[in-house]
């Protein structure tokens, strides 16, 4: 066993080693190595499986009991200071990459499926394989500064892959806005670890936090100053983990293919930013200021996320907006202590939004054969309605994780979410009942979205309702072309529809191939199963996945199990989902309650909703169009103001030199004659004064 740790440098390497390889070929030998598709989807398959498979070997050897392992060399070093670099096998490490690796290698599979048609097939292989290498390094990375080099490959894979349709503007937009803004919080995270740094001069989390720690508690550095650093560290995972108010990027990110958008919510960006935060545990867990920073941006990035999925119409969009929410889920859990509930909440959640993503590509795959490759068309689930009957094994396995993000138990995403709202309300009641009731509005959203998309009629051959489509595009394109709204160019004419529409011959959706529908199938098995290994009767994953400092057994949390406040807190949170369940079932349903007639009655709720609370708008006038107005002001004042002093001084030297030109004769009785007129000026100067 101790070979293989060894080894586990191999880990990221073998994906980097497939992306490098492929991608040398692209660039190389273009043509022919687009031609290698299914060799080259292989080769990376296979080295990202051998990969997984040496992560579930690390992790079975950590699970019972193996020592953690680091192993270090010497990078730099100056006089005193020295700097490592190496790798970390420990528990949580070993965690994410069984993680990481089970999705990106189930990804890999469907994208066979989804992507068969692509001409950029092999090149997307290339991206995602990168893309894998990068997380898997972030992952067992030892210390700050080089978790800090991975986490940089990873936001520029995602902007490589956001904007994999890059002659597409949205595409373009959105793969831009994703590298801005998280570039605000990876700036924030820079000044925040040389800060650390600084002070404590180390980048080793567990030395970071105790030399920190002792530097508080003698005086030697104020904790205000200690707060910053650390809330600068936080801006960070703010961003790659979408947390307001740094999260518009990621439903603009649904522009890249689906496949990518289930490795980003699930296994790879947006679980870097948790990741860091339990990494950098040692040092959030002693300053109070920033776990209620923590606590409270999470709690309103759930409560947020929520609000604005209710109303969403774009299946991706909407799975996004409930990707943002379950992520301000396990920032609260970190930030109110509960390190292992959010480290929980990360990982069930991993399993059935990657299935619930890949579903979602399963049903835009199976709607565009009846109304084109249309994003506005065959992701709007108003066209869709009735597919369980077309796609059994989508709809089924949608259901499932349908469950588990909504909290019914015994499905995955009930133990882990049950566990963040008992551990909330131990430390604040507040943040717990912002829990709570965003719980009920997630079955709620989640069963609107499946009941939209899989019960009733099928509407995809409804000329109405694309022609409303149609004119919402056009109107909101006319209020705004800002990022992930499609461009004029890209909206069909209704002659272009016409022939679509008579291009695809299908009037019913398929189900997908078996490359799509097994995946999907496996990760129902976690979806369903994975939260067994943390009921609070036998918590495992928490005596595995321990806060740093604290060693527990799972008889030691079996005997603080309360079992009254664990039913009242489970049949509280149950009852919240059940009731959002039941509102979902009458307005989408059954169509008791008549959905459309509510939403007129509170319009300026609905369009709050509607338009994102408006944050997009807001950033659009502020940062958007204020700093074009800035760029302007400093063009004209480069142009006249500078420029001109430039210019003038050029034009004064050009005067000058042809005045006194003349007065270069090379004549000695012509220079007589100007001294003799300044000596006479002189004189005549000194009678008058």
């Amino acid at each position: 066993m101790e070979s293989l740790y060894s080894y586990a440098w191999l880990i990221p390497v073998l994906p980097l080693l497939g992306a490098a390889i492929v991608g040398v070929g692209l660039i190389s030998y273009s043509n022919a190595t687009n031609k290698l598709r299914t060799p080259s989807s292989l080769f990376i398959v296979t080295l990202t499986g051998a990969a997984m498979v040496m992560a579930f070997g690390l992790f079975w050897s950590q699970w019972n009991g193996h020592e953690p392992y680091s192993f270090m060399f010497e990078w730099a070093s100056a006089g005193d200071f020295k700097l490592q670099m190496g790798y970390t096998i420990d528990h949580i490490a070993s965690l994410m990459l069984v993680i990481v690796t089970t999705v990106a290698f189930l990804v890999m599979v469907y994208t066979d499926g989804y992507m068969a048609h692509d001409p950029g097939y092999v090149r997307f292989y290339a991206y995602l394989s990168l893309f894998s290498a990068s997380m898997l390094g972030l992952v067992i990375s030892p210390n700050l500064l080089q978790v800090y080099v991975f986490w940089e490959l990873v936001g520029m894979c995602s902007y490589l892959l956001i904007g994999f349709w890059y002659d597409r503007k949205p595409a373009a937009d959105a793969c831009q806005k994703a590298f801005v803004t998280n570039r605000v919080g990876d700036f924030g995270l820079l000044l925040g670890m040389l800060g650390l740094f600084w002070a404590t001069g180390s980048f080793d989390f567990d030395i970071m936090g105790e030399r920190l720690t002792h530097m508080v508690e003698v005086g030697s550095l104020s904790g205000g100053l200690a707060a910053l650093f650390a809330i600068l560290v936080f801006m960070g995972p703010m961003a790659k983990s979408a947390q307001f108010p740094l999260h518009v990027w990621l439903p603009d990110a649904m522009e890249g293919p689906t496949p990518i958008s289930a490795l980003i919510h699930a296994a790879t960006m947006v679980a870097a930013g948790v990741f860091l935060i339990g990494r950098m545990y040692p040092v959030f867990e002693d300053i109070p200021a920033a776990m209620t920073t923590i606590a409270y941006v999470g709690a309103f990035t759930a409560m947020m996320g929520a609000t604005i999925a209710l109303t969403q119409n774009d299946i991706k969009k909407g799975l996004a907006y409930s990707t943002m929410s379950q992520l301000g889920y396990m920032v609260m859990a970190m930030g109110v202590g509960a390190y292992s509930a959010g480290l929980f909440h990360l990982m069930t959640h991993a399993y059935f939004k990657a299935m619930l993503f890949l579903g979602s590509g399963s049903v835009i795959h199976g709607m565009e054969d009846v109304v084109g490759h249309n994003p506005t068309y065959a992701q709007d689930m108003r066209l869709m309605g009735g597919l369980r009957k077309y796609m059994p094994a989508t709809a089924i396995t949608f259901l499932i994780g349908t469950l588990a993000i909504s909290g019914i138990p015994p499905f995955a995403g009930f133990w882990s979410k049950d566990e963040i709202l008992g551990s909330t309300f131990q430390v604040s009641p507040v943040l717990w009942a912002v829990g709570w009731v965003t719980a009920g509005i997630t079955a709620f959203y989640m069963f609107r979205m499946y009941f939209s998309t899989f019960e009733g009629e099928f509407r995809g051959t409804n000329a109405d309702i694309k022609e409303q489509l149609r004119i919402e595009n056009l109107q909101q394109m006319g209020a705004s072309l800002g990022p992930g709204a499609m461009s004029m160019q890209e909206m069909p004419t209704a002659e272009e529809e016409h022939h679509d529409a008579h291009h695809h011959h299908a009037s019913e959706p398929h189900e997908s191939p078996i490359s799509m529908t097994l995946p999907l199938m496996v990760l129902a098995i976690p979806s369903i199963l994975v939260g067994l290994v943390g009921t609070p009767f036998g918590n495992y994953f928490e005596a595995f996945i321990s806060a740093p400092g604290e060693v527990v057994t799972v008889a030691e949390l079996a005997e603080e199990v309360d079992l009254h406040e664990f039913a009242i807190m489970a049949g509280s949170s149950v009852a919240i989902s059940v009731v959002g369940i039941t509102l979902a079932v009458l307005m989408y349903m059954t169509k008791t309650i008549d959905a459309g007639a509510i939403a007129n009655k509170i319009k300026p709720l609905y369009n709050f909703s509607l338009n994102k609370w408006y944050v997009d708008d807001i950033y659009e006038v502020v940062f958007v169009q204020g700093s074009r107005k800035i760029a302007k002001g400093a063009l004209t004042m480069d142009v006249k103001l500078v420029d001109g002093i430039v210019n003038l001084t050029g034009f004064l030297t050009l005067i000058s030199g042809e005045g006194l030109k003349y007065l270069e004769t090379g004549r000695a009785q012509f220079y007589a004659l100007i001294v003799f007129g300044a000596v006479l000026g002189l004189v005549l100067l000194s009678g008058l004064t």
